[in-house]
């Protein structure tokens, strides 16, 4: 098992608490509420507290976007995002703990019925704002128009889009929920979910982060955390 080093414990907690930025708005990642939340992301956070030996605090947002603030203005120690290239510039990444799909949501007598449909002009593509499918669709998309909101969702809705993109699962469910609306099946990305630091910190450090990782994937202890907050275990990653 890998352990810390006092240089790593002092580089990635310097005030002697690992502050970990949750994003509470991706339910596959973490649920509950910000005196109680749950989830992989924050089970994972424990254990790499407990590694280093030290307490861990929970700070906790409603989006992707909220989180890499955090951490990128030094309000956090650890972070779990999706690998985009926007946020590598501040973000040392490990390799994925998580693999999750990113897919569309259109009216149910669209046209539009597989991700390359998408992409044309009058087509607008609601997203949630500074999110990694957001991020993502701002560098791919051609000719559609990207309209960000708080939920994607919200904003496909209440301005009557032609799309609403975002994650599979709660996708899934929105469109189970509303007879007029049917989920594209076939996904438009892949969103790989990864912990991260500053890229200020050693290398030594990012190191201990990405040996953790890929322990606690090959051990079952992602698979565990998935399953245990009602969440797929074919969603871990494989092997970096």
């Amino acid at each position: 098992m890998t352990i810390a080093t006092d240089t790593v414990v002092e580089d990635l907690a310097p005030t002697g608490v690992l502050r970990a930025s949750i994003n509470l708005g991706n339910p596959v990642l973490a649920h509950g509420t910000e005196r109680e939340p749950g989830g992989v992301t924050v089970d994972i956070a424990r254990e790499v507290g407990a590694r280093l030996g030290v307490p861990v605090e929970l700070v906790c947002f409603d989006a992707a976007r909220k989180s890499y603030e955090a951490m990128a203005t030094g309000r956090a120690d650890l972070c779990f995002l999706a690998v985009e290239p926007a946020r590598e510039a501040d973000v040392a990444f490990t390799a994925p703990y998580v693999v999750i799909e990113g897919v569309y949501a259109v009216p149910r007598d669209s046209a539009i019925a597989t991700p390359s449909d998408v992409d044309r002009p009058g087509v607008r593509v609601g997203v949630k704002r500074g999110s990694a499918y957001d991020l993502f669709l701002t560098r791919t998309l051609r000719h559609a128009t990207i309209v960000r909101g708080d939920e994607g969702v919200e904003v496909f809705l209440a301005e009557e889009l032609e799309v609403a993109a975002g994650i599979r699962q709660p996708m899934t469910a929105f469109a189970a929920d509303r007879p007029g609306i049917r989920l594209v099946e076939e996904r438009f990305m892949e969103i790989r979910q990864a912990v991260g630091t500053t890229r200020s910190r050693r290398p030594e450090t990012v190191a201990f982060l990405r040996d953790v990782v890929e322990e606690l994937k090959a051990g079952g202890f992602v698979a565990t955390a998935l399953r245990d907050a009602g969440q797929s275990a074919t969603l871990v990653a494989p092997p970096a």
